[in-house]
């Protein structure tokens, strides 16, 4: 009997630590989710605008104008970044 209710203790202790490691594992690692996330807020495409910003946050150190619009005098790698065709790359 003693031996049924260790086993059942040990599943469920291994089941609660399965769970937790998943959770972590799920969670946003990137610094750039978030920021990007704030930054593409009110986009009309925002998939689009997600994908570039974290293009452009990773290859500039993890930094994003602050807001939804503007202000990318904070970020002048972000700012600078071009296209192939000369135009802005970042939102």
């Amino acid at each position: 009997m003693k031996m049924k209710l260790a086993v059942v203790q040990l599943f469920v202790i291994s089941l609660l630590f399965s769970s937790s490691l998943f959770m972590f594992s799920n969670a946003d690692s990137s610094p750039c989710n978030g920021k990007c996330n704030v930054r593409c807020s009110k986009a009309g495409k925002q998939d689009r605008c997600l994908k570039y910003c974290n293009i452009c946050c990773e290859k500039c150190d993890h930094c994003v104008p602050s807001s939804t619009y503007g202000n990318k005098d904070e970020c002048p790698c972000y700012r600078d970044m071009k296209n192939s065709k000369g135009q802005p790359k970042c939102p």
